[in-house]
């Protein structure tokens, strides 16, 4: 009798383990897949013009939309410096959103049908040289995650992937 409930509070001690196991892995993999599309996103925003020509004068890009799939040349901002609420709401030409497997549903400020995926990003002159260099920041979670805020998001929430790089003009 005394070894069926040892056995007994065991096996309850282990499946208790295994649900916490299985939990801790679906959130690694969320936050894993999350990061990903903030890395597709920041390779994007990395790839957009901002350097100098031929001749030495300023090529930058601000006219490319990226909240489309493919990139539209003529339809959005490319690397405008952004709101200072670009992380932390949904900012027309500084969002996308996308289905659970990672196809992109368009930007706006209103989350289409279907959306499972967010991705906020931020273009942000850097204060000691803003003519040459760029902080690029970019956030993707999951819809209901995050709500939106005016302030700044200093804090990285669960299955959220966040990415910062910078960006300078090169010379050719």
């Amino acid at each position: 009798m005394v070894a069926t409930l040892l056995l007994a509070t065991a096996v309850v001690s282990v499946a208790h383990l295994f649900v916490l196991a299985t939990r801790s892995n679906l959130s690694a993999q969320r936050q894993t897949y999350a990061s990903t599309l903030a890395q597709e996103k920041m390779e994007q925003l990395r790839g957009l013009a901002w350097g100098y020509d031929d001749v030495g004068l300023p090529i930058s890009d601000y006219s490319t939309d990226l909240a489309v799939d493919p990139p539209d040349p003529d339809d959005g901002v490319g690397l405008a410096p952004s709101p200072g609420n670009a992380l932390a709401a949904n900012v027309n030409g500084y969002v996308d959103y996308l289905d659970r497997y990672g196809r992109s549903l368009g930007g706006g400020e209103t989350v289409p049908v279907n959306t499972v995926y967010v991705r906020r990003w931020s273009v942000e002159p850097l204060p000691t040289n803003p003519n040459n260099t760029l902080i690029l920041q970019v956030l993707a979670f999951s819809v209901g995650d995050r709500p939106d805020t005016d302030g700044p998001v200093l804090d990285l929430g669960r299955d959220e992937g966040r990415l910062v790089s910078v960006k300078t003009r090169k010379a050719r």
